[in-house]
C-alpha cells in the first residue's frame, strides 16, 4: 500500500507568484508600483487590470513590463473577480495601484503562505500607527473600525485591518473564493469569507503612505461605506442564517409578548378581550417570529450543505496542486 502524501506548500523560491493590481485612472502612480514590485519580486508576474481608465494607465503599465488586461465592468469587485478567474499561480499578492503600499513588504506577506501558516495574509496599516499619521480622511479610519467591530461581534474574529487592499493568498483560497461584490465592498467580502470558512489568516504590519500629490482617491466615503455595511448584513444572512433570522425571531416574539401580555392578563381577570386589535397584532408578531425561526432553520441546513460542498472543492484544488508539481 502506498504511503499517504500530505499536502505541503511550495517553497517560495520554487513557486510562481502573481501580483494583481486593479487600476482605475492611476497614471500618476502605476509606473512606480510596477517598477517597485518587479524589483521586490524579480520572478513574479505583475498583472495590471485596467478598469476603463481614461488617463493612459494601461499603456504606462505595459511600457513598464506589466501584463495588462482590460476589465470593462466598472467596479473593483468586478476586477478582482476576473483576476481570480484568469490568473493561475501558486501564490497571489493583491495590491492597489495608488502607491500607498510598500513593495518591500511583499515577501513578508508571501512567507506565511509558503511556510504553511496562512491561507490569506493581510497588510495591516493600523497597528504601527502609520495609517493614522498619513491618512487625512478621518471617516475612513472610523469606517474601518466599525467594520472590524461588526466582524468581531458576528464572527468572533478580530482583524487588525479589514479594509486594506494589500493581501496575499494561496491558490486554493483564490480558486474557491466566490467574489460577488461589484465595488469596494470586495475587501470586506473576502475577509468575511476567510473567517467563515476558517481559513488561516495572518496580519502583517506594513508602513502605509498616503497618495502622492496628483493622485485622487476613487472611494466615496459615505456611499461606499453604506454599501460595505449592506454587504456585511447580506453575508451575515447568507453565512449565518440561523443567527440572522433568530435575532429577528427573538425581536418579534419579544415585541409580541410586550403587546400581548396585558391582553392575556386582562382576559384572565375578566374573561373578556376588549382590545381585540391588540390581541391580533400580538398574535401576528409571535407568528411572524415563529416563521422567521423556521426560515432560519431551513436556510441553516442549506448553508451547511454549501459549506460541505465547498470543503470538497478545496480538497480537489489541493489534489490538483499536488498533480501539477
Amino acid at each position: 500500500m502506498a504511503s499517504p502524501v500530505c499536502f505541503t506548500p511550495k517553497p517560495l523560491n520554487q513557486a510562481s507568484v502573481a501580483v494583481l493590481v486593479p487600476c482605475y485612472n492611476e497614471s500618476v502612480t502605476i509606473a512606480k508600483v510596477v517598477d517597485d514590485f518587479r524589483a521586490a519580486l524579480p520572478g513574479a508576474t505583475i498583472y495590471v487590470y485596467d478598469n476603463n481608465s481614461t488617463d493612459g494607465t494601461a499603456d504606462i503599465a505595459r511600457e513598464h513590463g506589466a501584463v495588462v488586461h482590460v476589465e470593462p465592468r466598472q467596479g473593483k469587485g468586478n476586477v478582482v473577480r476576473q483576476m481570480f478567474r484568469d490568473v493561475d499561480a501558486d501564490y497571489y499578492l493583491m495590491v492597489d495601484g495608488d502607491d500607498t503600499y510598500p513593495a518591500e513588504a511583499a515577501r513578508s506577506l508571501l512567507e506565511p503562505l509558503a511556510n504553511g501558516t496562512a491561507d490569506m495574509t493581510v497588510g495591516d496599516r493600523l497597528s504601527n500607527g502609520t495609517y493614522a499619521e498619513e491618512n487625512t480622511r478621518a471617516m475612513h479610519g472610523f469606517g474601518n473600525d466599525l467594520v472590524r467591530w461588526l466582524i468581531k461581534a458576528i464572527y468572533g474574529y478580530a482583524f487588525d485591518d479589514v479594509m486594506t487592499g494589500y493581501r496575499g493568498f494561496t491558490r486554493a483560497f483564490v480558486k474557491t473564493c466566490p467574489v460577488l461584490s461589484p465595488g469596494f465592498q470586495v475587501e470586506t467580502e473576502i475577509s468575511i469569507f476567510a473567517v467563515d470558512r476558517r481559513w488561516r489568516i495572518v496580519d502583517v504590519p506594513i508602513d502605509y503612505r498616503d497618495r502622492p500629490e496628483g493622485s485622487v482617491s476613487k472611494l466615496d466615503t459615505v456611499g461606499d461605506g453604506v454599501k460595505v455595511l449592506s454587504s456585511i448584513a447580506s453575508l451575515f444572512k447568507e453565512y449565518r442564517p440561523m443567527a440572522f433570522f433568530g435575532l429577528f425571531a427573538a425581536l418579534l416574539v419579544l415585541v409580541g409578548l410586550v403587546v400581548g401580555i396585558p391582553v392575556v392578563a386582562e382576559f384572565a381577570r375578566t374573561g373578556l378581550v376588549p382590545r381585540l386589535p391588540t390581541a391580533v397584532v400580538a398574535t401576528a408578531l409571535c407568528g411572524c417570529g415563529a416563521l422567521s425561526l423556521v426560515c432560519g432553520l431551513i436556510l441553516e441546513t442549506t448553508a451547511k450543505a454549501a459549506r460541505k460542498q465547498w470543503e470538497l472543492d478545496v480538497y480537489r484544488e489541493y489534489e490538483r496542486e499536488m498533480r501539477d508539481r
